[in-house]
Order: C-alpha cells, then sequence, then structure tokens
C-alpha cells in the first residue's frame, strides 16, 4: 500500500505521520477508524519513522535555550571554531550564530604528557607522580586542576535561575579523560538539568567538532522529545504502551528506540531512510556494480553511494554547523523542483533559493518566481490533468501551464534583448534544465571522481519526487548508462526504514602502533565491546541469531592526519592489509610509515528480516522482454526534447506488465511520479523496477540541440553556464584529492593550498575557492613555465616552481605544474597546477618563515623551474639536492626539516593535478577540443565583462574623479596606491607610484601578489556569483615601480610579503574603492619546531609547524565587523586545541620541551584605520612568558621576533582587530 499526504494541513488532521498510520489500519480493518480517538495499535508490529525536526530546527535556529560547559580560558572556542570564514569573497563575513546563549567556564584542566612528534620518546612512569593518571588509552595525562564541584554547584544554581535547562559539557581531552565530564554532569543532572556530553557523545579528537555536536544535540534534544512525546499521544496507553514498537531513523542508518533518539542522532533522520532504501533495493549482489543514490526534492537534491557496504563519515557540516557524529556519507545541493532560475551577468543559475510551497512555483498560482518545475512543465514532462487540483489562493485549482509560458516567453525576450540572440522560450526552458543537471552532478563527481573512482562505472538510483524527470539527463551527463528506478522510489526513504536494521554503536579511544596488537589481543578488546553492545540489543528483544556485529579500527599512518575506518576482513584480523588497499584506493598512495590505531569501534545490528526483493539481473533473467504495444499507452502527448516538439506516447506504469519496454522518447506516470524517458533511452519494466538504460547506438545526445551553436564562434549562453560548472567541479575534485592524499597538517588540516586549470598561455580558467593569495599569482606561474618550456614537454612531465621570478609567492607555496598535452601534436592543450603551503624547506628558521630574513636564500630551497617528473619517473636523488643539501650550504641555514613530508605532499599535489588532466581529457572527449577551448574564452570574457560594468559604475559613484589611498606598516614603509577609470572602455589603471622601497627585511612582495589582492577586490565587490579566472584582470593594466617593496629584486627575502604585505595592500585597495575598513591587516605568522640532522649519511627529520591566526575583520557600509575570522588574502583552519591548544582568540601555547620560535605580524605599531569617521582597530601584541633565573617575565616580542623558548614558556598573541565604519 502506497501513499503520500502533505506533512501539513491543519483543516483535515493534526499530525501526519498519525494520520498515515490511521488510513492504513483503516484499510487493512475494513472500517472506519475515528479521527477523534487515540488509536488502537495492538495488533501492529511496529512503527518506524524518520523526522525533519531537528533539521528544520537547526536550519531556522528555533532550538532550546543551552548554556554551554567548557574548560577556563576556553569561552570563545567555538566563537572561533576553526577561524575560517564560510564565504572568501564575502566582505561582510556573516557567521552563524552559535547554538548556545551563555558560556559558563569550569576551572577545571587536563593536558597530554607525551606529545606525538616526539622523535625521542622515553618511557614515563606514572605512578611516580601524584598529578599523573591514565586516560581511557592507557596513555599519560597530567591533571592540572580538578573542578571544585561547590564552585560547579553555585554557577549551576545562577543558570537554573536564568531559565536554562539544557546543559552542554565539554572539557578539553575528554573523548581520552572523560572523569571531569562525568562528574559535572552527574551533579548537573541531579539538580534536574537536561544535560548532553561531549564524550559520551564521541569519544574522539578535537575539541571544536565535539563542542559543536553536543551544543546541537542539547539544541536539539528537548525539540525530539516534545515531538515524541506528542506523537505518542494519538495512541492508547500514549508511549508507555507502544513500548518498543516505535523506532526512529538515525542519521548513521540505523533504527533506534524511541527512548533513546536524540537531536544529534536525528539530523539526517530522514533522507538516511533514502540511502538505506536504495542500497537494499537498487544494488544488484551479482554484478556488484555500485550505486549513486540520486534523491531529488523540492529545495534540495541529495546524493551518496552504496556498493555492497554503506559509507559513513564521522565529521559534517550541517547549516554551517561541524558536527562529529557517525553519518552516512551525503552530500546535498541546493538544486531541486522548486529551486528559482536566475539569468544574471550572461549566465543560466539555479537556485540556491527555493521558493518554497509557499508562494511556490509560478504554476502554483500564487505569484511565485520561475523554477525547475515550471521549466519541467513548460517542456511538456509534467502534466496538470494527472495532478490534484490543490493550487492557487484557495488550494482548488491544476497547475498553471499557461503561467509558466508566458513567463518564460518574458524572459526570453530579456535575454535576447541583452544579448542579441534569438532564443525560443523552449531553448531557455531546457537550457535551465542542462544547467539544473550540471549543478546536481557536480556533487555526484566529488563523491566519486573525487576519491579516484570513475562516475560511469555506477548505476543511478533515483527517487524523490523530482527524480524521475532528470534521471536520463543526469546519467547522460555523467556518462552513466543505467539508470534503476525503484516502482515505489518517491516514498524510498519510508521504505528504507521497512528494511534497516536496528543499531548500537560503541567506540572507544585507542593509541597503539598496529604492529604491536597481536590477534588475540584484538579479539579481546573487541569482545569487551561486542558484549555490551549485544547486551543492549538483546533487552531490545532480539536473540543472539537476530544479532550481527560490524568491528572496526579507525587507523592513520604515523604523522598525518588522515584516518580511515577499517572494517575487520571476513575470516581474518589482518586489518594492515585492508588499511593499505583502502588508502591507495582513497588517496592514490601508501607510505613506509607506521600504522596508529585511534579507536576501536563495534556496531552492532539486531536484524530485519530481508525483503526478498529479486534483484535487477534476476527480474532480467527471469523474462523475456518485449516492446510495448501502442494499446497500452494511456495517451499522447507533447513533449520539447534534443531541440524540437514531439510527439510522445504516455504510459501509467499500473498499466504495464513485467518484461515490457518502451523506447524514448516517451512519458511514463504513476501515482506519486512522472518519469521522463530521453530519445537515446530504453525502459524496461520489472516486477519492482523500472529499468531506463542508454541505447547502445543513441539516436540522439542531449548535447545534441546546444551543440548546433559550436560550429560557429557564437557562445550559447546556456553552454557557457553549464561549462562554468565543469570547469569549477573539476578545481574543486583536485582540491579534494590534494587534500585527502597530503599528509602534513598545514595542507591537509588548515587547508593551505589551491588549486587550478589554466589555458595553453597560462591564463586561469578555474580556481576552487581556496586562498586568495594564490588566485592571482598561480596564473603567473604556470605563464612563466609555459613560456620557458613551450611543446617541450612529454605526457607524465611534471614541473615544479616557487621562485618569485618564476611567479611564485614566497618560498613555503611550492607550485606543482602539469601539463595537458595532445599526444599526437605533442601541444600543450591546458596546465592544471597546485600550490601548496609545505611546513618546512629549509632555511635559517624551523618552519621557514623567520621573521628578520635579509636574503632569499635565507628562508629555503628554491626552484625557478625543476622537472620534478621526467617522463613518468619522480626524480628524488635531484629534489634532496635542492632541499635538502643546498639550502644547508648557506651559512646558520639548514636544509628541510620535514622531507619526508614534503616528498609525500608533492606526490599529493601530483596525483591532483593528474585528476584535474583526466577530467579535462573526459570533457575533451565529451564535447570536443574546439568546443572546450571556444568556452573557456567564453567563460574568462564573461568575467571581463562582468568588471568592466564594476568599473563604470564605480566610475560614477565618485563622479570619475581618481580614487587614491594611502597607508603604512609598522616600519614607516609607505603603501600607495592611485586608480583612474576609463568609463568608456570600462578599464582603469592601479598606479603604485610613490610606494616605499625594498626593504633589507622579508616583507618584500612579489608583482604577483599585487595582481592576486586586486583580483581578490575586484571579484568581492561583485555582487553576482562570477567564475573567478584570468578574465577579471583583462580590464585591469597595473603600474609598479620596480625595486619597491611589491616589485622586489630576486635576491629580496620575501617570505613575509606573502602573508603579511598582501593583506596590507588589500586593505588599500579597499580603501581606495571606500568599500570598507582595514581588517586585522596580518596573518599573525606562528612558527616553531627544532633542526634536524644527518646521522649515518641519512637524514634525520627535525619538526616545524606553522599557523596562522584569526583577528578581526572591518565594518562596512552595511555591516559590522567580525572577531575571530582569517581575512582577505587567506582562509587557512587553525589547528584544533587538542592538537595544539589555544585560549580564545588569544593564542596562547605553553611549550613541553625547549623550541626555536618565530612570530611574523603586523599592525603591531600602525593600527587598522577605520572609514566615514569610524574609530581604528585595536592594535596586536605578541608576548613571552619567560620564566628564568630574574623569574616570571612577560616579553614583548614587537612584530616580528624569533627566541629560543625553554620548557614551561609560553607565547601570548593578541590578534589585531578591525576598523569600524561611520562615526556613532
Amino acid at each position: 500500500m502506497v501513499f503520500k499526504l502533505l506533512s501539513l494541513d491543519p483543516r483535515n488532521y493534526k499530525d501526519a505521520p498519525t494520520e498515515g498510520i490511521r488510513r492504513v489500519l483503516a484499510h487493512y480493518r475494513g472500517a472506519p477508524v475515528s479521527r477523534d480517538e487515540p488509536l488502537d495499535i495492538s495488533d501492529v508490529e511496529s512503527v518506524r519513522m524518520g523526522t525533519t525536526v531537528a533539521t528544520n530546527a537547526l536550519l531556522e535556529l528555533q532550538g532550546e535555550r543551552v548554556a554551554f560547559l567548557t574548560t577556563k580560558g576556553f569561552r570563545d572556542l567555538l566563537v572561533i571554531g576553526n577561524q575560517a570564514r564560510p564565504h572568501i569573497f564575502d566582505l561582510s563575513i556573516h557567521k552563524l550564530q552559535n547554538l548556545y546563549e551563555r558560556v559558563v567556564e569550569i576551572d577545571e584542566r587536563v593536558t597530554m604528557e607525551e606529545f606525538l612528534e616526539n622523535p625521542e620518546k622515553q618511557p614515563i612512569d606514572i605512578e611516580s607522580d601524584p598529578e599523573l593518571v591514565k586516560g581511557l588509552t592507557g596513555e599519560p595525562v597530567r591533571v592540572l586542576k580538578k573542578p571544585d564541584l561547590e564552585v560547579v554547584a553555585s554557577q549551576l544554581s545562577d543558570l537554573k535561575a536564568e531559565g536554562f535547562k539544557s546543559r552542554t559539557i565539554c572539557f578539553i581531552h575528554s573523548y581520552l579523560y572523560p572523569n571531569h565530564e562525568n562528574v559535572v554532569a552527574e551533579l548537573a543532572r541531579s539538580m534536574g538539568f537536561d544535560v548532553s556530553v561531549s564524550s559520551e557523545l564521541q569519544p574522539t579528537i578535537k575539541m571544536v567538532s565535539r563542542g559543536n555536536a553536543a551544543n546541537a544535540d542539547a539544541y536539539l534534544s528537548p525539540l525530539i522529545r516534545r515531538y515524541v512525546r506528542d506523537f505518542g499521544s494519538g495512541f492508547k496507553g500514549g508511549l508507555d504502551a507502544i513500548a518498543s514498537k516505535l523506532l526512529f531513523m538515525q542519521s548513521d542508518g540505523g533504527l533506534c528506540l524511541w527512548q533513546n533518539f536524540s537531536g544529534l542522532l536525528a539530523i539526517l533522520s530522514g533522507p538516511a531512510g533514502g540511502v538505506i532504501g536504495f542500497g537494499k533495493s537498487c544494488y544488484d549482489p551479482e554484478t556488484k556494480m555500485p550505486v549513486i543514490g540520486f534523491d531529488m526534492g523540492g529545495t534540495s537534491t541529495d546524493v551518496s553511494r552504496f556498493s555492497g557496504t554503506y559509507d559513513h563519515v564521522f565529521e559534517t557540516e550541517t547549516a554551517e554547523v561541524t558536527l562529529q557524529t557517525p553519518q552516512l556519507d551525503i552530500n546535498t545541493v541546493a538544486a531541486g523542483g522548486g529551486s528559482i532560475l536566475h539569468w544574471k551577468i550572461g549566465l543560466f543559475a539555479i537556485g540556491p533559493d527555493s521558493a518554497g510551497a509557499h508562494p511556490g512555483p509560478v504554476c502554483y498560482r500564487k505569484g511565485g518566481p520561475l523554477t525547475v518545475t515550471d521549466a519541467n512543465l513548460f517542456l511538456g514532462r509534467l502534466r496538470p490533468e494527472y495532478f490534484p487540483s490543490i493550487f492557487g489562493p484557495k488550494e482548488n485549482e491544476p497547475l498553471d501551464y499557461d503561467a509558466a509560458a508566458a513567463a518564460f516567453h518574458s524572459l526570453t525576450e530579456k535575454i535576447n534583448s541583452e544579448e542579441g540572440k534569438s532564443f525560443t522560450p523552449e531553448e531557455i526552458a531546457s537550457g535551465f534544465l542542462r544547467v539544473a543537471n550540471e549543478s546536481m552532478s557536480r556533487p555526484i563527481r566529488s563523491l566519486t571522481e573525487g576519491r579516484g573512482i570513475r562516475t560511469s562505472d555506477h548505476v543511478l538510483a533515483t527517487f524523490g519526487g523530482a527524480g524521475g524527470q532528470h534521471s536520463c539527463d543526469v546519467a547522460e551527463a555523467l556518462g552513466v548508462e543505467r539508470v534503476v528506478i525503484n516502482r515505489i522510489s518517491p516514498i524510498l526513504s519510508a521504505y528504507g526504514m521497512a528494511l534497516a536494521d536496528l543499531t548500537h554503536e560503541i567506540q572507544r579511544p585507542k593509541a597503539a602502533e598496529l604492529s604491536t596488537l597481536s590477534d588475540t589481543q584484538l579479539g579481546e578488546e573487541f569482545k569487551v565491546l561486542t558484549d555490551e553492545a549485544t547486551a543492549t540489543l538483546a533487552a531490545q528483544g532480539f536473540s543472539d541469531e537476530q544479532i550481527e556485529h560490524e568491528l572496526f579500527l579507525n587507523l592513520r599512518y604515523k604523522g598525518t592526519n588522515s584516518s580511515l575506518m577499517i572494517r575487520k576482513p571476513e575470516g581474518s584480523w589482518n586489518f594492515t592489509r585492508q588499511f593499505v588497499e583502502h588508502h591507495e584506493e582513497e588517496f592514490g598512495f601508501v607510505l613506509d610509515r607506521d600504522i596508529l590505531v585511534e579507536d576501536i569501534r563495534v556496531r552492532a545490528l539486531g536484524k530485519t528480516p530481508d525483503s526478498n526483493v529479486a534483484s535487477v539481473s534476476q527480474a532480467l533473467k527471469s523474462v523475456e522482454t518485449r516492446l510495448v504495444e501502442s494499446s497500452r499507452r494511456a495517451s499522447t502527448t507533447k513533449l520539447y526534447t534534443s531541440g524540437k516538439w514531439h510527439e510522445v506516447d504516455l504510459f501509467k506504469l499500473e498499466d504495464l506488465a513485467p518484461a515490457e519496454r518502451i523506447v524514448g522518447p516517451a512519458i511514463i506516470l504513476d501515482q506519486t511520479q512522472t518519469i521522463m524517458i530521453q530519445p537515446s533511452w530504453t525502459a524496461t519494466v520489472l516486477p519492482r523496477h523500472l529499468l531506463l538504460d542508454k541505447n547502445a547506438i543513441s539516436q540522439g545526445s542531449v548535447h545534441e540541440a546546444v551543440e548546433l551553436t559550436t560550429e560557429t564562434d557564437e557562445v550559447d549562453p546556456i553552454q557557457l553556464s553549464v561549462f562554468g560548472h565543469r570547469f569549477m567541479s573539476i578545481a574543486e575534485q583536485m582540491g579534494r584529492s590534494l587534500q585527502m592524499t597530503s599528509v602534513s597538517v598545514n595542507i591537509k588540516e588548515r587547508l593551505d593550498y589551491s588549486c587550478a586549470i589554466f589555458s595553453p598561455t597560462g591564463g586561469l580558467v578555474a580556481n576552487a575557492p581556496h586562498i586568495p593569495c594564490h588566485l592571482g599569482a598561480m596564473s603567473y606561474a604556470v605563464a612563466y613555465q609555459a613560456e620557458r618550456w613551450g611543446n617541450s614537454l612529454r605526457p607524465g612531465d611534471v614541473l615544479v616552481s616557487n621562485h618569485l621570478a618564476a611567479g611564485g609567492s614566497h618560498l613555503p607555496d611550492v607550485t606543482v605544474i602539469s601539463p595537458v598535452i595532445d599526444e599526437e601534436t605533442n601541444e600543450v592543450l591546458f596546465w592544471t597546477a597546485s600550490r601548496a603551503h609545505h611546513a618546512d624547506i629549509g632555511g635559517i628558521s624551523a618552519g621557514s618563515m623567520p621573521p628578520h630574513s635579509k636574503e632569499i636564500w635565507q628562508e629555503g630551497a628554491s626552484f625557478l623551474s625543476f622537472k620534478l617528473v621526467d617522463g613518468g619517473r619522480f626524480d628524488e636523488e635531484d629534489l634532496a639536492e635542492i632541499m635538502l643539501k643546498k639550502p644547508a650550504s648557506y651559512p646558520g641555514s639548514s636544509g628541510t626539516r620535514t622531507w619526508n613530508d614534503n616528498v609525500s605532499d608533492l606526490k599529493a599535489q601530483i596525483a591532483a593535478n593528474q585528476k584535474g588532466i583526466r577530467l579535462i581529457q573526459d570533457s575533451i572527449k565529451e564535447y570536443g577540443l574546439p568546443t572546450v577551448q571556444k568556452y573557456i574564452l567564453g567563460i574568462q570574457n564573461n568575467a571581463e565583462k562582468v568588471v568592466r560594468n564594476l568599473l563604470r559604475q564605480v566610475h560614477d559613484q565618485f563622479g570619475g574623479l581618481p580614487l587614491e589611498a594611502e597607508d603604512q606598516m609598522d616600519d614607516g614603509s609607505k603603501l600607495k596606491l592611485k586608480i583612474r577609470i576609463n568609463r568608456e572602455e570600462g578599464s582603469a589603471v592601479f598606479d603604485f607610484a610613490g610606494i616605499s622601497r625594498e626593504m633589507y627585511g622579508n616583507l618584500n612582495a612579489p608583482r604577483t601578489i599585487t595582481f592576486s589582492a586586486i583580483i581578490y577586490v575586484l571579484r568581492s565587490l561583485v555582487k553576482e556569483d562570477i567564475p573567478l579566472n584570468q578574465g577579471c584582470l583583462a580590464p585591469i593594466n597595473v603600474i609598479i615601480p620596480s625595486g619597491t617593496i611589491i616589485s622586489p629584486s630576486l635576491g629580496a627575502a620575501t617570505v613575509g610579503g606573502n602573508v603579511e604585505t598582501s593583506q596590507r595592500v588589500t586593505d588599500v585597495v579597499l580603501r581606495a574603492f571606500q568599500a570598507a575598513a582595514a581588517s586585522q591587516g596580518t596573518c599573525n605568522n606562528l612558527t616553531f619546531g627544532y633542526e634536524g640532522e644527518m646521522v649515518d649519511g641519512k637524514a634525520k627529520s627535525g619538526f616545524g609547524y606553522y599557523e596562522t591566526i584569526a583577528g578581526g575583520a572591518g565594518a562596512g557600509p552595511s555591516w559590522e565587523g567580525q572577531s575571530g575570522v582569517h581575512v582577505h588574502m587567506t582562509n587557512t583552519r587553525i589547528t584544533d586545541p587538542e592538537s595544539l591548544e589555544r585560549d580564545g582568540c588569544v593564542r596562547e601555547i605553553e611549550f613541553r620541551r625547549d623550541l626555536h620560535v618565530s612570530v611574523l605580524s603586523e599592525r603591531r605599531t600602525v593600527p587598522p584605520y577605520g572609514l566615514a569617521g569610524g574609530e581604528p582597530g585595536a592594535l596586536g601584541e605578541n608576548v613571552w612568558v619567560r620564566h628564568d633565573e630574574y623569574g616570571t617575565r612577560e616579553i614583548n616580542l614587537g612584530g616580528k621576533n624569533s627566541c629560543e623558548m625553554k620548557k614551561g614558556d609560553r607565547i601570548i598573541i593578541r590578534s589585531p582587530g578591525g576598523g569600524a565604519y561611520g562615526a556613532l
């Protein structure tokens, strides 16, 4: 029995789930069931539900009032978060408001006694020191301060008096030593509080993620409990009578009893059912071909993947809240049936805004905007006569085809007028659908290609209300040749809940090298957890025969930060082989390093009986297919596809028999969905599925209508919009690959890297929104190599460069450049490149960011143009000469202190470039080289056009007068800019005449940094979401006098120019445009470490750590400044305090061993300026808390300094604020 209800229909029923149960009972009992009395479900085996209550509350910020209890000194932990701003081109920097209302600092503290990077670990005698205790993993933990429970009780009483009922507790290192959280939680519960405890919810490292997850649980759980209680009141005897019959779907794809359902477990409750549904019903265990789930709804589309097992992730982001909890790996894109269609800046765009249910699309008759649904209706993919008359102000009218058609005619006139084209309304509507399909394909490519798995080697399982209308098109865009649609696909989430298992998970932290654990030891540790999990499920009525266990170890290579959850192989304890194979599949390489165990996990399943549905292979074997007879059709209808109108057959699914085949174009309807069969596809009806197969000899292509225009030089804005998505998708997948395959914290955790694709001459085509200071600079690096090497490179060659003469930014930023070569002509067709900040490349200071360098050689190894890979051979020998030996030949200088990491990260960059090459080649194969090259030029021209229009607007705003700005560095060096705009051309000259000379220090910035600052500001001033590429700089002429601080000589030190001067130049450009007050104007660079050495002719690694620290963002005409974020030229993350401890936005670090420490910063003497009468921002300060024979001293380090800190010394970095805008 299948039917759907409106989620809200207060005129007819109070609660949709209860109403659904009432109708099912009435159907099976054969008698009416009253809405006015509680339902009797004594004859019901179980009620299985999912809900969006938690998700909606999180999106709408409608949760419970929460007080956040955390370790003293960490009150702003979640305000700062990872310090990155959500959208790099948004000057107003809107951050999600915190889920908690109050913070209470508890005076408690523990710290780790040992540290990961210690190459000379010594055994620690825990018994000899009363402050030392064993953590859950056996590691020594030092208890610095126990909580005073009398004081805590007083703090809790104050909260109770203020009306708080819900509490979150998250203390530092509680995943390892939960005792302090436990005693405070016990006290709070005894006082009547609801408490969410971070170590109970997810005992894993990363305090920020764990704290966010605990706050989300405290914020949402009271709503979930009220929802469950209200739902239970609709049944005789209430929840007590329901007992174990009521089960809820959790985010991890398992069911739980209603008593155990909480806010954190409910966030993906609805979508999780769909993943279970298509995994159980659409995956074919005979062919073992993995399945992509495509769940297209009204406002968004969820995509996921199933390959015989369910993929889980343990850290995700929902509504900009980072959550640490097991969830099915579901990616969401803001494109669905209700997504609004936009025509702007010469491009077609879909969403992300949605028309919702009210007012809804144009065809809903409530004055709504044009949407994807309107396009489908206008082109004949939806038939109004098969929809109920529930539209219009009185909800009693049919869908309005005429209104949708009129809206498309009006939009077509606008587009033709602006572009000088002669599009038909049908071409415009189908163009929007093509862009929508490409937009929805992007997350699928990330889920597959981004992990090294070909998208085309999958089956597409479509479901959701709108999935059938787009299934063939999305499959075509992905190169997928088979689509499987369950007959009940619009309610597949509910079906999945019926098939799901009851689950119970237990996870415990572990700290050991995998090689030291015997099979017996592992078996014993797993048995403790499996016994506990089994007891939990047995108490819920499951027998031993019904309970299965999945055993996992969370593993990573030593010295890396990417862990993989590895399932125990059948009949073996060989986790090592499983890990190595999985690592190579996921990341493309393996390492010769020890494997560490971080967590041990058991997932227990109380099994639901299998549905015994025949697989697709079995169903096909059991029937002899035949073409459907025309008499089976319900009617004929007009359908626009492949550039023309067709008279096509329309079938009702209920009228079709298994084994019948329908050749497209055609439409198939059932009670809850519309399925469109494209001309090049054939549908086969099976007992439980509808199978769509791409014809072996295609009758046409989805691209056919558009490709007619590629024979001319004319650029089609539809195709241009599609290629915009495609190029950005390639850059994004390169970035994901680099993050996943790198080993250093700088790249993997802090995300200090950028990936991009370039034209044959080095012009930027697409740059994923990574690090702004790389944006303009990388194209000059590629252009240098393109000119130097010409067409002399071969497939498989890879270049590396970091020198400022070759488009470098500063030496730690190493750029790996790979050509895409036509093997027949040996011409370079494109380039792919990745730039990443390496933690150390040698020089006079650990971390290769010396604050007092005067010459370029003091900053480490330099590459002008080095062929790192020659015909597929990685040249490690010459690389070692450049990175290890040459820097060490200079006085007081060292080779790289992180050689192994450097090599691994360079290989990760090569792998990212190679991914880009393959994806570009796929596009060339799909569209042809001339088409791809034409649309690269079209994308650049589009960006150029937008920037020229922006400059004309600025010209008018300032009455044609030049724009001028001036500022100075902390040392007095002058920054000066005059901008002259030519309105007729829409061009501008950026003249930096009068800027200070090159300095005898390291704040000199290569010319490319100024181009990065300019392109960043121009892109930030454009309000629309334009593609960022070389076209943005085409209208700009930049004049920079040689021998100055932003155009220094080749021997000048530049390590600070990229991170400090770049920020100051950006502020000056923004000041000229009067766009925003100054931001903190610095990256607050902090490095520390110790030297490596050569032992027996081999490099023994030292240690180098580097990070940049957030501060204040300047205010603007319509926004207030922001605190605790990175600004402008950078957007790197900060290391979690449990990996490297910190106090609030004041970064305070105590060192547990002797280290060399350097700080490189600005805005310590010249404050960030205000605008329009606004006050300047606060100055920053760097302080050394030094313990020596003279006592404890606080010493001002100034903006740039190095020192040798001893064990117990601390550094305190107080970052600058942002300037104000406007007088009070």
